[in-house]
């Protein structure tokens, strides 16, 4: 059967992607961000997936305020860089995994979850970002990628319990599909920001590193962060922490608790463009 052997978790900043596209990488605002991803990217080679299912948000892209699903995955072949006003992003085109993909959407609606099939979209820097931050700068991407939009931008958004809940769906679509592949599973977005309003550039630090030491030890409780807390403590962008936890469902530990989970990295760093950049990765055991 198919696995979920890892879960990565990263802040997808649309600056971060702008720094590596014109080649600011070692530059001194940068240079200690981009040392924080040097483990990751070598961890990726050591141990390279078959597949990513990739959770992220859409930022009008794909998806304009006209039609907004609140949980959406990509089916296709291929999926191409979107334009998000300044030209695509010279990155490789996203090859998908169509089989797999049906497969999780058929499992995880017959599980009570509904799912907008998508069988053509764009994706943006939410996606394409955390690829760059793990894989570098390759001519292709490691691996098929399997896009699944959250909305975290027009209220009302999903709760944190709800994207806990639908982690371990996934684990169970991933588990019954027959075939033998290592899956990785991706949490994007976060941490504390904060864009526009009265507010705007908020960083928390310590409720960032807070929400992190529990996301690991306990993701249960932290599931059971209510809205209103990462809106007063990260920000009106924290929302976007709901995805991960999503990745962090589907671990081996939250099924089964005689198991456990290994943390192999993790960083934080402030700022990058008035946002605050978290980093983990976790192995099942």
């Amino acid at each position: 059967m198919a696995r979920i052997t890892a879960s990565v978790y990263t802040s997808h900043v649309p600056a971060i992607g702008a720094a590596i596209d014109l080649g600011k990488t070692q530059e001194p605002y940068w240079q200690p961000l981009f040392k924080g991803y040097e483990f990751s990217k070598q961890w990726m080679k050591d141990n390279k997936p078959d597949v990513i299912f990739l959770v992220y948000n859409d930022h009008a892209t794909a998806f304009s305020l006209d039609m907004i699903p609140t949980f959406a995955i990509g089916t296709a072949a291929e999926f191409t860089p979107a334009d998000e006003g300044f030209g695509p992003r010279p990155v490789p085109k996203v090859i998908g995994h169509p089989d797999l993909a049906s497969h999780i959407a058929h499992s995880v609606i017959q599980q009570d979850f509904d799912l907008t099939i998508v069988n053509k979209m764009e994706v943006d820097h939410g996606l394409t970002v955390p690829l760059s931050l793990m894989c570098g700068e390759p001519q292709a991407w490691p691996c098929p990628v399997i896009p699944f939009a959250v909305n975290v931008v027009q209220y009302p958004v999903p709760s944190g319990q709800r994207c806990f809940n639908l982690g371990q769906a996934i684990r169970k679509a991933v588990e019954s599909y027959d075939e033998d592949l290592n899956v990785h599973i991706w949490g994007t977005g976060g941490m504390s920001h904060q864009l526009q309003g009265a507010r705007a550039g908020l960083i928390n630090r310590e409720w960032d590193n807070a929400w992190l030491d529990q996301l690991i030890a306990n993701p249960a409780a932290c599931a059971a962060t209510p809205h209103i807390d990462y809106v007063r403590e990260a920000g009106s962008e924290g929302v976007e922490l709901v995805m991960w936890l999503i990745a962090r469902g589907a671990m081996q530990d939250v099924a089964d608790s005689a198991r456990s989970v290994r943390s192999r990295h993790r960083f934080y760093h402030v700022p990058a463009s008035n946002t605050a950049v978290g980093h983990l990765i976790l192995e099942n055991s």
